[in-house]
């Protein structure tokens, strides 16, 4: 205990402390004017917005994916296997890039989208596209453990005792999964929280409209305003951490039914 506390205080408690000791050093009007001028409401709003439509993007088709790596064998399984870790060992800022080529109004996707009026990059679409690719990886490896141990007998027995597919599906199947689903569901929605690498490149920066607050801090850091950068990082530390204590309840409370 002695040692893991001891290395959880090196490795997180202490830098956490710091940045906090940073802000305080602005004042409370200060701290308030840095935690929430505008622009930094703006980026707030569209850093955990667009975290969170991502992760709940994430939740639908992660699950989709989970569920047809485990219970289906295809040809090309093994290549989709290892496309879906391709985000955890891409370099974000290389993922950047390549969506923003893929997505510009000059690119194959973006092109198609743009005949029809959709504009998916340089703006908050574009942050929502990043987030949902970085973040796809950490619910499909978070359920596909679960669906493997959840064996096809049990909705054998369901199916013999009269329950339907939709029965199935709701009473036995997203039970079991719930709580993994939401493991994974914090997992992508905290990961997309923190990126700035792959998002930069396709998001546009514009302050006011597609401007996150990993980006905000590292604008205020080149401009000298060390207290304002930590204040926007102590901000964003205590929203996600009440978020994720909230997820981390829910996913408790869900454990209780399965």
């Amino acid at each position: 205990m002695g040692v893991t506390l001891t290395i959880l205080s090196v490795i997180v408690l202490i830098p956490l402390s710091a940045v906090a000791i940073k802000s305080a050093g602005l004042g409370f009007d200060g701290f308030l004017a840095a935690a929430f001028s505008e622009r930094a409401l703006r980026a707030y709003q569209l850093s955990f917005g667009a975290s969170l439509v991502a992760a709940v993007v994430n939740g639908l088709f992660g699950a989709l994916t989970a569920w047809a790596l485990v219970r289906y064998e295809f040809p090309g399984k093994a290549v989709i296997n290892a496309v879906v870790d391709l985000p955890f060992a891409l370099p974000t800022a290389v993922a950047g890039i390549a969506l923003a080529s893929l997505y510009a109004p000059t690119g194959w996707v973006g092109a198609k989208l743009a005949m029809v009026g959709i504009k998916a990059a340089y703006n908050p679409v574009g942050v929502v596209i990043a987030l949902t690719f970085i973040g796809l990886p950490f619910v499909v490896r978070t359920l596909e453990p679960v669906l493997r141990d959840l064996a096809a007998d049990v909705e054998e027995a369901a199916a013999s005792l009269g329950a339907g597919r939709l029965s199935i599906i709701g009473r036995v199947i997203l039970p079991a999964l719930a709580p993994a689903w939401l493991t994974g569901f914090a997992m992508a929605f905290a990961r997309g929280v923190g990126e700035y690498g792959s998002v930069i490149f396709i998001a546009g920066n514009m302050p006011f409209k597609s401007e996150i607050a990993p980006l905000l801090i590292i604008i205020q850091l080149e401009q000298y305003q060390y207290g304002a950068a930590a204040t926007i990082a102590v901000v964003m530390l205590g929203v996600s951490f009440l978020m994720l204590l909230v997820i981390n309840a829910i996913q408790a409370w869900a454990r209780r039914f399965v």
